[in-house]
């Protein structure tokens, strides 16, 4: 496929976020759903795998959600102080969103995101964090 959305193999964020995409350029990067493919048996499935190679610290997301949305912080602007007293500039960060498709309700097609007046809504997401080295 060979976009710059195309995360089947392991990729650097920041790779081709730069590239000249129309998608990217609207969004100052990434700020995309992505559909999942999900398990036949309805249980979790894994929607993201995130490996940081120097200090091999690993994230998985595993959810029941149909889609994932990852940002990446295109909008931060260096003036939100966090811990230590450090800052946060554009794209120092990305967020990985487990949820449905955006227009939903209004695509008959996609998964419903109807609940009706005393229905239970139900869903999984488990965050994993490990280290491979």
């Amino acid at each position: 496929m060979d976009t710059p959305f195309d995360f089947r193999k392991p990729t650097a964020i920041g790779a081709r976020i730069d590239q000249s995409d129309e998608q990217l350029r609207l969004g100052g990067g990434y700020d995309h759903n992505f559909v999942l493919r999900m398990s036949m048996d309805k249980g979790e499935s894994l929607a993201a795998r995130v490996l940081e190679p120097a200090s091999g610290r690993v994230m998985e997301v595993w959810t029941t959600e149909p889609g994932i949305q990852f940002y990446t912080g295109n909008f931060l602007d260096g003036k939100t102080v966090g811990k230590g007293g450090l800052t946060y500039p554009k794209r120092s960060a990305f967020c990985l969103e487990t949820q449905h498709f955006p227009d939903s309700p209004n695509q008959p097609k996609f998964p419903s995101t109807v609940l009706n007046p005393g229905a239970r809504y139900h869903t999984i997401t488990t965050y994993k964090f490990s280290a491979e080295k």
